[in-house]
């Protein structure tokens, strides 16, 4: 088999110890899904076709965390991910490694910011307009990336506490007719993005 994509329906909380997902095909116990950063595996307590899945959380090292409705899901057997089959001699993420944390929003709010000395891939899967608010970089941040993609080719709204690069420039248009993505920078206290200074022409967002 191969892996197959789908998307939470509903929210899951850290504590859940189940998820509700929009299909079910491929879905079988034993199998592996990946949401956001953290792995799961499906229990054995699994009816086949069911939507909801019952789910053994933080597996192969990763962490539970909370995951919003829209967030993709992917669904597999353990040697379909290409991470979990033949031994490897080096380490696709090594701990010394840059550590990258993922999250999902469907809802108007607030981004959250990278932890300290990782980065960070914000997903925003709604699928109609979406206001979003991204604060201002703690000292501790300096280097880390925020990378915000836009899942669904809906017109998203980013608000950027203190302008990029501390300019004019605080509201992100996200291009309704694709999806498309951003990268940020964080130094001292300020959010920086390559093209933004001069000219935009293809570029995936509209600023103002």
């Amino acid at each position: 088999m191969a892996l197959a994509n789908t998307t939470l329906s509903a929210a899951c909380a850290v504590s859940d110890k189940q998820i509700v997902v929009a299909a079910s095909t491929g879905f079988a116990a034993g199998n592996y899904i990946r949401v956001d950063d953290e792995t799961m595996k499906i229990t054995k307590g699994y009816v086949a076709a069911s939507l909801t899945v019952p789910v053994l959380r933080g597996q192969d090292g990763t962490i539970a965390v909370a995951h919003a409705s829209g967030a993709q899901v992917t669904d597999g057997a353990a040697t379909d991910y290409s991470q979990t089959g033949a031994p490897q001699t080096v380490d696709a993420f090594p701990i010394a490694g840059r550590a990258r944390v993922i999250n999902s929003y469907s809802a108007d709010g607030a981004i959250a910011l990278p932890p300290a000395g990782a980065d960070a891939l914000a997903v925003i899967s709604g699928t109609a307009h979406t206001g979003m608010t991204l604060a201002v970089p703690t000292k501790d941040l300096n280097g880390c990336k925020l990378t915000i993609l836009n899942l669904t080719a809906a017109a998203h709204v980013i608000t950027v506490a203190g302008g990029v690069g501390g300019s004019a420039i605080v509201t992100l248009t996200q291009d309704a007719s694709g999806r498309s993505m951003i990268e940020l920078t964080a130094y001292n206290e300020l959010w920086y993005c390559p093209a933004l200074a001069g000219t935009t022409t293809g570029f995936d967002v509209a600023v103002s």
